[in-house]
């Protein structure tokens, strides 16, 4: 729950060296404090293993905020941690830290699955739920662009990144209890789905329904802001699109002279050369041969300049 992007191709091509998931606050930030768990998608998670954070441009609204410690309040309560240390600040545009991906499972396998706290299965929202450990975060984060889906960080952005990191005391540390592939019979998400009845069931306060509803409401409302404002930009796109009109379907198109200044003045010179020419051929009433552009007057008799 919530983080940029729909899709899981990114940049990379699917072979991720230093992975990266651009996210929006205040879920990046919660993530990276070790607060949240469960990082949720559309889409399957496509590696294991360490997974950079990114925080979005988007600064993120009060009311969101409020709404997403609120909810994680109420779901820690259940597990009886009543002592979380929300992020002073919820910067954005910045790499914040990383976290160790160590599963992926659909949220009704999640919801079902007894071996971890309720609060974790609280987290729970409908498509893939991330597992999420071992949360580190940056001493100082480094300012950067993100990018839609998984992508690799650049080497000189990981070269340092990596020698900034400090590890985080979750209020409640998750250790996911996998299957081993080496045991047939470990514990396996997947077939829990007979007792998920059982653990979907659990008491929820009206505060904790409350505060689950709110975090849905913020998550929900923040996706449709961005999907307005994608297609408000997509309308300003068609519209200055529509208004460039070629200039051959201009009519009476007003045409500019490009002659140079010296030009301009040598073509008036000219002009009035040839004024003065009629005057004298005026007052002259003699024959005479004008060669083109010659500055003297070329009469029978004599010769007389302009």
């Amino acid at each position: 729950m919530n983080g940029k992007g729909s899709g899981g191709s990114g940049r990379g091509g699917g072979r991720y060296r230093n992975p990266c998931l651009t996210m929006h606050q205040p879920w990046a930030s919660l993530l990276i404090h070790g607060i949240k768990r469960i990082e949720g998608r559309s889409w399957p998670a496509p590696l294991t293993g360490r997974l950079w954070i990114h925080a979005a441009s988007k600064v993120p609204e009060p009311d969101t905020i409020k709404a997403m410690e609120k909810f994680y309040r109420e779901i820690y309560a259940v597990d009886g941690v009543t002592d979380i240390k929300f992020p002073e600040h919820y910067p954005v545009s910045r790499l914040l830290g990383c976290v160790e991906i160590v599963g992926c499972l659909r949220s009704e396998e999640l919801d079902g699955w007894e071996e971890v706290p309720q609060s974790v299965r609280l987290e729970a929202f409908p498509g893939f739920c991330w597992l999420c450990e071992k949360p580190q975060k940056l001493i100082v984060p480094f300012e950067m662009r993100g990018y839609q889906g998984v992508y690799n960080l650049e080497n000189k952005i990981y070269e340092a990144a990596v020698r900034g990191l400090t590890a985080i005391k979750s209020p409640l540390p998750v250790k996911f209890p996998l299957p081993d592939p080496q045991n047939s019979l470990s514990l396996k998400p997947g077939s829990l789905m007979s007792s998920s009845s059982k653990a979907s069931e659990v008491e929820k306060s009206k505060s904790v329904s409350a505060a689950i509803a709110g975090a849905r409401a913020a998550a929900t409302q923040f996706a449709r802001k961005d999907e307005t404002r994608s297609a408000i930009k997509e309308q300003k796109r068609e519209t200055t699109k529509n208004q460039a009109t070629p200039v051959a379907d201009i009519p009476n198109r007003k045409t500019y002279n490009l002659r140079s200044k010296g030009r301009i003045q040598e073509e008036n010179q000219a002009v009035n050369s040839e004024e003065k020419l009629m005057c004298v051929i005026e007052k002259t009433k003699t024959r005479i041969v004008v060669p083109h552009g010659s500055t003297k007057l070329i009469f029978k008799k004599k010769h007389e300049k302009v």
